[in-house]
């Protein structure tokens, strides 16, 4: 079954002065136009394309790799509105993509960025994009385990923290308090799950915790020591944001690495920073 809205192997019908023709199956034809022609293909080859509406509201295909694809969420630009009909959004390709008004939440101005979702209206049978994230996430049961990575886009700021699709199914919650960074919405990060909730609410974390984020942070910690010749200008009176963008934790994570570094000998605070404590020989 080919679906539109996504990449799809698509077998070479003919070639015609427009494009290379593909088998769409129950679609008919698809054109692939001539400037997406990959070189010395093979007549006897499938094709990797996406396949969507053009300008003209034809089935065409591509090459090219969209933002985002239907079934995904995004954070896509605004770069037009029509009092008509709504925003189109840049998802990187030659048509822009439609957010109809009955799909907007609020007002929009060209230029800002937006967190959508991607999908075939019903209505339409085109594709489109929502701001109305509920309607798009999963149902399931969220079949995640503590401590699991994951990858998160945010998606809005409560008066408790941050909102996140998490794995680009369901929405999860990052606390203000456990934050030590900047964020902003749209932002597309890695984080960990804290806690499934008794009624499927899921708890973020932008680092593991306890013991399993404190073990590889020790390594870490100890090779960047390693490279810069035994000594950091790095310990627990350092901004939580460098601490972040050094190592990519939170300020408490590091302190607890560093506490655990220092009883196991292995470090001593200058103070400023840090130094290697080499092991004695036997």
């Amino acid at each position: 079954m080919v679906e539109i809205g996504k990449r799809n192997m698509l077998a070479i019908v003919r070639e015609a002065p427009p494009g290379l023709y593909l088998d769409g199956k129950e679609l008919g034809e698809i054109l692939l136009p001539r400037r997406y022609f990959p070189k010395n293909a093979d007549p006897r080859a499938r094709l990797d394309v996406f396949i969507y509406f053009d300008s003209e509201d034809r089935l065409v295909a591509t090459t090219e790799h969209p933002r985002a694809a239907v079934g995904d969420f995004a954070c896509l630009k605004v770069v037009g509105i029509n009092r008509d009909v709504g925003a189109f959004l840049d998802w990187g390709l030659p048509k822009d993509l439609m957010l109809p008004f009955r799909e907007q939440l609020r007002p929009l101005r060209i230029g800002e960025d937006v967190v959508v979702a991607i999908y075939i209206d019903p209505r339409s049978e085109r594709i489109v994009a929502s701001m109305r994230l509920q309607r798009h996430l999963s149902r399931n049961w969220p079949a995640f385990s503590n401590g699991q990575p994951v990858s998160l886009l945010i998606s809005g700021e409560t008066h408790l923290g941050y909102t996140a699709i998490v794995e680009n199914t369901h929405l999860g919650l990052l606390y203000r308090d456990t934050v030590a960074v900047p964020i902003h919405i749209g932002q597309a990060l890695k984080g960990f799950i804290r806690a499934i909730r008794p009624a499927g609410q899921i708890d973020l974390s932008l680092d593991q915790s306890g013991y399993k984020r404190v073990v590889p942070l020790k390594q870490q910690i100890l090779q960047a020591l390693e490279a810069k010749r035994g000594r950091l200008d790095f310990d627990d009176s350092t901004p939580a944001e460098t601490i972040r963008q050094k190592f990519g934790v939170s300020k408490k994570a590091f302190k607890q690495a560093l506490g655990a570094l220092y009883k196991a000998r292995r470090i001593q605070f200058s103070n400023p920073g840090i130094v290697l404590v080499h092991k004695s020989s036997p």
